[in-house]
């Protein structure tokens, strides 16, 4: 077992949508006969996508596992999404990853979500490869992209290969460690031969560095690279090696995926460069209290631990929990305890994830990526270990979600099945997230955007046959006061018998936003009766909720009570309640009623060239700029903006950057609603056209 452990290579493909991740992962497959023709994303018969969702789209909305042999090693794929909205699932699946492979596109360069991706191998300390990808693509620049990373990247990209021609007429590689040619034939065989003689120089000029950089990550073969000795070929791949497992360098390669170019020499160097389990070493966790670290090293011969980093929901097969072994080894079948649940769970089979099929394994060891079906307790970011040796490790928390729909039933029969249903999908996706607004009384979905959330209402049919309305969530507005005044609130009636009575005198203040609402009794010398008191706050507290301009609740205001009279036998305290209703409804009406609307704070990440046209959307949507900040070649643009105007934002600046911007918000105030707008807003909500607006989450809009 300690062999296979010391011979895995998990690897995690990352990068922008559309770079060539599932093509890569496809052609790797084929080249290593574990598949025997070649799918085409746009056919929808790749390995890796499968899903329904994937395949109505041509992209991946999921990560799919797969395995091959190269030699010896055992390389354990993982492809990633690209899209924003699926890139949570992206964040969760590197934590089971020891190396990832970077693809960038050798037209576009690198994208915002290909950095994203690069910040979570450092949050991770994964170390790195990249792989300029299409370069048989009409405007394929190499050294255009590869200066695209070094200025976006650190550590230090380092040129590992050269292309041999350009666009259509790209063919192959040379190797700057072997110093040797390799082409290419359509079947994707390659030929071994010399370096072109119109790259000599070029060639030269780009090994003198290589071995330099490489040089300077190891003390020996810096001294013996200064006192002039000349490095052998494995020297420089052990330096290299140590290099990138420490992250201070990163080999870039480049090739064509689906012309099958270069993708033999890249297997070649994921094996010879990337880390073992063993050479990733130990993995902190914590005592079931959270408050001692544990180091757990990868020895199969320790008790079990692992970590659960992805759940699929399954109609029929029931919940399917994929999860990393950190150390021990696993059985065909057996049971194993649930560090956060506190639970026991036993499963019945061992399972291998290749594409969309499940095998059956008889053990399984240190790093190995497995799963198991039907636990009752355990979800995605559960440690599982051995009872006697209990541990948990952190899983990093999903990404927030940046858009919600509200969302309701079709039928009758939907609306029974659609929470039960929606909690299996929620298990499933860890960035989606189900809130009620109390104040809008609506189910609201959000999650990482628009395509996000319709891939989800179709999975819920799909799965569930459970069919649902998405309607944008209503606004939650609130109302408060602008000055102060006071006022009577008397209730009096007289019907034969017993009357009502209560009489009370209030000032109403605003407050500074955000505090809500306070009540003093500044009651002296017993004019109301202590035990009527709370009354009159209740009448005020029960009136508040529906304030008096179109009924949204009122909020950041004073009330002083500090007079009033009472009948001995008339007086209530359903009377004084009432007398307490009357008074606030008189005091707002006076104290010049205003409209609140909430506040988002956003961060935008967009390339330099659209910065003109983020701000100029920023300026009509009533956004006001805090400050910018730069990140690589692209601008971080802070600011808040009302969610009354972030209705299309999602779409809208995919539209404006062509897919390359992306943000994220969170509730930040609420503040008054400019005059002319409170007017027709006013209106509409009278006319019974009240507003929807996009929101993030109702736990941000509690009164």
């Amino acid at each position: 077992m300690t062999d296979m452990t010391e011979n895995l290579r998990n690897i995690a493909f990352v990068s922008h949508g559309g770079a060539g991740k599932t093509s890569l992962a496809e052609v790797m497959l084929f080249n290593a006969g574990i598949i025997n023709r070649l799918g085409r994303v746009e056919d929808g018969n790749t390995v890796m996508d499968f899903e329904p969702e994937e395949l109505k789209r041509n992209t991946s909305v999921s990560s799919g596992f797969h395995q091959f042999k190269r030699g010896e090693e055992v390389i354990s794929l993982i492809d990633t999404p690209g899209d924003q909205n699926f890139f949570s699932d992206t964040k969760s699946c590197m934590q089971a990853a020891d190396g990832i492979v970077v693809l960038i596109d050798a037209v576009d360069g690198v994208k915002v979500q290909t950095e994203m991706a690069w910040d979570f191998a450092e949050e991770f300390n994964l170390p790195c490869i990249i792989f300029i990808n299409k370069m048989d693509r009409e405007r394929a620049d190499f050294f255009r992209t590869f200066k695209d990373a070094a200025d976006c990247f650190k550590p230090k990209p380092i040129i590992l290969q050269l292309p041999i021609g350009t666009e259509a007429d790209f063919k192959g590689v040379v190797d700057l460690i072997r110093m040797k040619a390799y082409t290419y034939n359509s079947d994707g065989k390659a030929t071994q031969g010399d370096i072109p003689s119109d790259m000599q120089e070029l060639v030269e000029k780009e090994r003198e560095a290589l071995v330099e950089n490489i040089a300077e990550v190891d003390d020996d073969l810096l001294e013996r690279y200064l006192d002039g000795e000349t490095l052998s070929d494995d020297n420089i791949i052990t330096g290299l090696r140590k290099g990138v497992l420490s992250r201070a360098i990163v080999p870039v390669l480049c090739g064509s995926a689906t012309s099958n170019i270069g993708i033999d020499l890249l297997s070649d160097t994921i094996v010879k460069c990337m880390p073992s389990p063993v050479d990733r070493g130990v993995i902190t966790g914590t005592d079931s209290e959270g408050k001692n670290e544990i180091k757990q090293s990868p020895d199969p011969n320790a008790p079990f631990s692992g970590f659960v980093f992805k759940t699929v929901a399954d109609p029929y097969a029931g919940r399917l929990s994929i999860f990393r072994i950190v150390s021990g080894t696993l059985g065909s079948d057996g049971t194993f305890y649930n560090a956060n649940k506190n639970s026991k769970e036993r499963f019945t089979q061992l399972l291998r994830l290749a594409g969309k099929e499940q095998k059956p394994i008889t053990e399984a060891g240190p790093g190995s990526i497995v799963a198991v079906a039907k636990l009752k307790d355990t979800t995605t970011g559960d440690t599982l270990c051995d009872e006697a040796n209990k541990i948990k490790f952190k899983c990093a928390d999903p990404l927030p979600p940046v858009i919600s729909f509200a969302i309701e039933p079709k039928s009758k029969d939907d609306e029974d099945k659609i929470f039960t249903s929606l909690s299996k999908l929620l298990e499933e996706d860890i960035a989606l997230k189900l809130t009620r607004n109390s104040e809008t009384k609506e189910i609201l979905l959000s999650g990482r955007g628009q395509v996000h959330i319709e891939t989800v209402i179709e999975k819920l049919k799909r799965k569930f046959n459970v069919k649902v309305n998405l309607n944008t969530p209503k606004v939650p507005y609130k109302e408060t006061i602008k000055k102060k005044v006071r006022v009577q609130g008397k209730h009096k009636k007289q019907s034969g018998g017993h009357g009502q009575y209560g009489d009370c005198w209030i000032r109403i203040e605003p407050l500074p936003r955000g505090k809500g609402f306070e009540f003093v009794n500044s009651i002296v010398g017993g004019s109301i009766p202590k035990t009527y008191i709370p009354a009159v706050e209740k009448g005020i507290v029960e009136a508040s909720q529906k304030g008096v301009l179109v009924g949204f609740p009122c909020v950041d205001f004073r009330v002083i009570l500090d007079d009033g009279s009472y009948h001995a036998v008339d007086s209530s305290e359903m009377a004084f309640k009432i007398a307490g209703s009357i008074a606030f409804k008189k005091a707002v009406e006076e104290a010049n009623p205003v409209l609140l609307e909430p506040i988002m704070k956003v961060s935008i990440t967009t390339p330099d060239e659209y910065m003109g046209d983020i701000m100029g959307d920023l300026n009509s949507r009533r956004g006001r700029v805090l400050g910018m900040d730069n990140k690589g070649k692209n601008q971080i643009i802070n600011a808040t903006v009302p969610m009354a105007e972030f209705l299309t934002y999602a779409p809208d600046i995919k539209s404006m950057t062509g897919g390359r911007g992306m943000f994220s918000m969170e509730f930040s105030h609420y503040d008054e609603v400019p005059a002319q707008i409170s007017q027709k807003l006013i209106e509409e909500i009278k006319k019974g056209n009240r507003s929807r607006l996009s929101v993030h989450s109702s736990q941000f809009f509690q009164p």
